[in-house]
C-alpha cells in the first residue's frame, strides 16, 4: 500500500533519504513524555538537595585556616655551669619531676659554704650587740639617776650654805653693833682699849665670816648649775645613745637576714643543678649535650605539653557575626583523618595581620580593603580517643555551629 504521506523536501518528515532501502520509523511521543519527566524529576531532586545543604550549610561556619595549638616550654638553665649528664633525647615523652640534664655542682658547692660561713658570722654579730642594747638603757638610767642626786645634793649645799650666810651676816651686824658701842666707851674711858680692841677683833672676824659664806654661795651655785648641766646633757644623750645603739643592731640584723637569704639562694642554686621536666610533655630542640658550659637563661630544650591541646582557628572576619563563646564546634584533624568534638572558647584581641611582625600600616596611602581574620580558639573536648595522636601545628578544619 502506497504511503499517502507526500515527500517533504530537503529531508524533512516523511522524506525517504537516498540509498535507504526503507524510511526510519517515527519517535514514540509516550518515550518522549518519559524522558522529559525523568528530567524533570532529575532537576528537581537536584534542586532539593542543594535547597537542603544550603539550609544546612548556613547553620556552620567553616575554615580550613586552622590549626592545633599548645603549650611548648623552653626548658633553660637557672645557673651557669657544666653539663655532666643528659637524660633525654629528642621525640622521648617525660613526666613531670623527670630529670633532663644535669650540672656539675663542685661551684654551687662552695657557694653554699660560704654563704653559711656568712650566716654564722652575722649571727655573732648580731648576738654580739644585741646586749649593748639593754645595757646602754640600763647605763641611760643610772647616770640620769646620779645626776638627778647630784643637782639634789647641790641645791640642799646651797640651801645650807644660804643658812650659814644668815646666820654669819647676823653675827657680823651684833659684832659691828658691839664694836661701834666699844669705840663709844673706850672714848668715854668707861671700858679698857683692852676690851675695845677684843670686840673690834670679833666685828673683823664676823665680817671675815660673812664673806666666806658669800664665797660658799658662790662655789655652791656653780656646782648646782653644772649638777644641772649634766642633768641636761645626760637626759638629752639617754635618747641618743639608745637609737644609736638600735641602729646598730639592726645593722646587725639586716646583715644576718642577708645573710640568710645568700644562703637560701646558695641552696636553691644547688636544686636547679638537676634540671627536671616543670610538666609532662615531649621533648624536642634538644640543643646540648655533655660537657658543654651553658649559661643562665640558655635554653637547652623544648617541652611540648600534648595533654593540653586547643584549636586556633583563623576565620574571616565576615564569618564570626554569628559565633558566640560556648557555640559547638566539629573539627577534622587531616593527619589522622578523624573529627573531634569542641566548643568555642574565645576571640582575639586583634586579627591576626594586627599581631604580625610587621602590621598593616592603612595611613600610609597604600590602604586596600582586604576581609581580615580573626583568631578564634576551640577547646576541644577533653577524653575523647586518639587525641594523643594530636600535635601542636597539625592542620585542621573547624567547623563551629552558628545558628
Amino acid at each position: 500500500m502506497a504511503d499517502e504521506r507526500a515527500p517533504v523536501a530537503n529531508g524533512r518528515e516523511g522524506e525517504v533519504p537516498r540509498g535507504s532501502p526503507e524510511a526510519a520509523p517515527p519517535p514514540d511521543p509516550k518515550k518522549r513524555n518519559t524522558m522529559r519527566l525523568r528530567i524533570g524529576a532529575g532537576v528537581l531532586l537536584a534542586g532539593i538537595v542543594v535547597l537542603l545543604w544550603w539550609l544546612h550549610e548556613r547553620k556552620f561556619e567553616d575554615t580550613d585556616d586552622a590549626q592545633i595549638d599548645g603549650n611548648i616550654t623552653a626548658i633553660s638553665a637557672r645557673v651557669p655551669g657544666t653539663v655532666v649528664a643528659v637524660h633525654v633525647v629528642d621525640n622521648q615523652q617525660v613526666k613531670a619531676g623527670d630529670p633532663l640534664v644535669d650540672l656539675d655542682p663542685a661551684d654551687l658547692e662552695v657557694s653554699l659554704a660560704q654563704a653559711r660561713a656568712n650566716v654564722a658570722q652575722a649571727q655573732a654579730a648580731y648576738e654580739a650587740e644585741n646586749p649593748n642594747v639593754a645595757i646602754t638603757v640600763t647605763s641611760n638610767r643610772a647616770q640620769v639617776q646620779s645626776t638627778e642626786d647630784d643637782v639634789a645634793d647641790a641645791r640642799a649645799d646651797l640651801l645650807a650654805a644660804q643658812r650659814d650666810l644668815d646666820q654669819a651676816e647676823a653675827q657680823d651686824r651684833y659684832a659691828q653693833s658691839q664694836r661701834e658701842r666699844a669705840r663709844q666707851l673706850v672714848a668715854s674711858k668707861t671700858i679698857s682699849p683692852a676690851d675695845y680692841d677684843q670686840r673690834v677683833s670679833a666685828a673683823d672676824v664676823t665680817k671675815a665670816n660673812v664673806e666666806a659664806a658669800r664665797h660658799r654661795i658662790a662655789q655652791k651655785r656653780a656646782q648646782l648649775s653644772a649638777a644641772e648641766s649634766r642633768l641636761k646633757e645626760a637626759r638629752q644623750n639617754a635618747p641618743r645613745q639608745l637609737v644609736s645603739r638600735e641602729a646598730g643592731l639592726q645593722v646587725r640584723k639586716a646583715n644576718l637576714e642577708l645573710a640568710q637569704a645568700q644562703l637560701r639562694q646558695a641552696q636553691l642554686n644547688m636544686g636547679y643543678a638537676k634540671i627536671t621536666a616543670p610538666t609532662a610533655g615531649i621533648v624536642g630542640k634538644k640543643s646540648v649535650n655533655v660537657g658543654e658550659r651553658v649559661q643562665t637563661g640558655q635554653q637547652l630544650l623544648a617541652l611540648t605539653q600534648i595533654g593540653d591541646l586547643w584549636v586556633t582557628a583563623n576565620f574571616r572576619e565576615t564569618q564570626i557575626e554569628g559565633m558566640k563563646v560556648g557555640q559547638p564546634a566539629e573539627v577534622h584533624v587531616d593527619s589522622i583523618d578523624k573529627d573531634y568534638r569542641g566548643t568555642v572558647e574565645s576571640f582575639a584581641g586583634a586579627t591576626g595581620s594586627r599581631y604580625s611582625l610587621l602590621p598593616p600600616e592603612n595611613a600610609s596611602g597604600n590602604y586596600v580593603k582586604v576581609v581580615q581574620r580573626v583568631p578564634v580558639r576551640i577547646r576541644l573536648d577533653p577524653g575523647q580517643p586518639g587525641m594523643e595522636r594530636l600535635r601542636p601545628g597539625m592542620s585542621v578544619e573547624p567547623k563551629v555551629r552558628v545558628r
